[in-house]
């Protein structure tokens, strides 16, 4: 079941209204039930790998508080403690391994052994990607570490945890939510609330905007382009590269606020997984801001666990292109998603590497680094480093990649962003002005939320008429401009495929 389709917009209603009017025991339940028809929507059968990732990491936890609790030597303790959390992980990536990456190995062995001349027929599995499945299994995984590391004591009740897994909002591209953060709040029930109400469908307003408004129409564009690069050479493909960088953002944003506001409609509150990343002067603080709750997963469970910055540089950079590697493999099980992460990841350590240089020609030239002027040149350098890493994750395989590179660089058609050769069939001018209109509200979006003001309380807090006219309005933006409606079906979500 999409967010930006009929079914939601019936399903979701339905979902708050019954849980306020249940009683207090039955909420959980309610959720719960609702959260699995929700998954259940794109394919039933695959709910059970839901309830066993669940079962795994729940009775995990119950088995780290028990030993924890036990009788037991200290050495002893912490042998068993780790081999209940190996256990944990081994069968749940295990399960993510075999859906995900398995024809993805296969194929990688069966290449090498062609090309060792040995004549060897490796077999396939015929399996559909169960959705959602990477951002479940790390949240699941994360509420193991937490036990283990004694951050959060085991949650005793399954179905409590069980909906803490399984939450509907953000069950199938995340924020991967941390267990201290949902889960305390999935247990206790909450009563209604017209602020809530009112705050949770303006976030979710702002949410549509994005996916369906600036997204889905740059997608028009970009899919023509990338689905005939030979008929769109050059320029046509330098264009769509940028406008991907903010397709993706306003996708996968979108999905995030779409959650956060559906969440918000429950009481529920999720944390921010994007923290204006487009305003970012380095590739390291972009990564900071952009999917803060795989970024902060990886450092908490996989970068800090391997050493981190605590034995020397050379283990320091080596830890973050293993990070940067697996963030790229986690992506998709396409060597082009390694090299997208690897790329994000050489961009660092250069960065580092190259640091005590760039302070000294600044020192030199009396450059002022914190100046506006200086962010002016950092920012689209940013940007545009990130842009370019992203032509391999949104071509589909390295060759095609670096085919797509290769026009841009060897194919001279500039003129095209002045003669009227970019409106495509899909695409025409009389969108040209809306679009730079929305793409500048969401800059500006961004800006003040890096600099601290919250447009959204600050709208909450005007009169009734003023709050209802934003509504309207915004209501009417997406209606008028957003890619819905008979002749379009609803798009996925970018980030559903992993």
């Amino acid at each position: 079941m999409l967010f930006n389709s009929g079914k939601y917009v019936i399903f979701l209603p339905i979902v708050v209204l019954l849980y306020y009017l249940l009683p207090a025991k039955a909420k959980k339940y309610w959720l719960l039930a609702a959260s699995y028809y929700f998954y259940m929507c794109w394919n039933a059968k695959y709910a059970l790998l839901i309830f066993a990732s669940t079962l795994i990491t729940w009775l995990s936890g119950l088995g780290l508080e028990r030993v924890k609790a036990g009788d037991y030597a200290p050495a002893q303790r912490e042998k068993l403690k780790k081999w209940i959390v190996g256990l944990s992980f081994v069968s749940n990536l295990g399960i993510l391994f075999f859906f995900k990456y398995f024809n993805f190995s296969v194929g990688l062995l069966q290449a090498l052994l062609t090309q060792l001349h040995v004549q060897v027929r490796l077999p396939s599995v015929n399996i559909l990607l169960p959705v959602g499945i990477s951002f479940y299994t790390f949240q699941a995984l994360g509420y193991t570490m937490d036990v283990y590391r004694e951050q959060i004591p085991a949650e005793r009740d399954f179905f409590t945890y069980a909906l803490f897994v399984s939450f509907f909002p953000q069950l199938v591209a995340g924020p991967i939510e941390r267990s201290g953060n949902l889960l305390g709040q999935l247990s206790a029930p909450h009563k209604f609330s017209f602020d809530n109400l009112r705050e949770g469908l303006l976030i979710m307003l702002w949410g549509f905007f994005l996916k369906l408004v600036i997204a889905d129409r740059l997608a028009l564009y970009i899919d023509t382009v990338y689905g005939a690069r030979y008929l769109y050479p050059g320029a046509y493909l330098a264009l769509a590269a940028i406008l991907f960088a903010i397709q993706i953002y306003c996708d996968f944003y979108g999905y995030s606020t779409i959650a956060m506001g559906s969440a918000k409609l429950l009481g529920i509150e999720l944390m921010e997984n994007f923290r204006s990343p487009f305003l970012s002067t380095t590739v390291a603080e972009f990564w900071r801001n952009w999917h803060v709750s795989l970024t902060s997963w990886f450092k908490d469970y996989l970068y800090i666990p391997l050493g981190g910055s605590r034995k020397g540089m050379f283990r320091k950079q080596l830890n973050r292109m293993i990070v940067f590697l697996v963030s790229g493999l986690w992506h998709g099980a396409d060597l082009s998603y390694v090299v997208w992460g690897g790329l994000n990841g050489l961009y660092q350590v250069i960065g580092e590497l190259l640091m005590p240089l760039r302070l000294r020609l600044s020192r030199l030239l009396h450059i002022d680094r914190s100046s506006l002027g200086v962010k002016l040149v950092q920012i689209p350098v940013t940007f545009c480093l990130f842009a370019f890493s992203l032509i391999f994750f949104r071509a589909g395989s390295v060759g095609e990649a670096v085919a797509v590179i290769g026009s841009i660089l060897h194919v001279r058609n500039p003129w095209i962003l002045f003669d009227g050769s970019l409106f495509l069939h899909e695409y025409d001018s009389a969108m040209v002005l809306p679009m730079t209109l929305f793409m500048g509200a969401l800059l500006l979006s961004d800006i003040c939320k890096q600099r601290g003001i919250a447009i959204r309380k600050i709208i909450l807090r005007q009169d009734a008429w003023c709050r209802w006219l934003v509504f309207a309005l915004s209501t009417a933006v997406v209606l008028l401009f957003g890619v819905w409606g008979p002749s379009f079906s609803e798009a996925n979500f970018i980030y559903f495929q992993f």
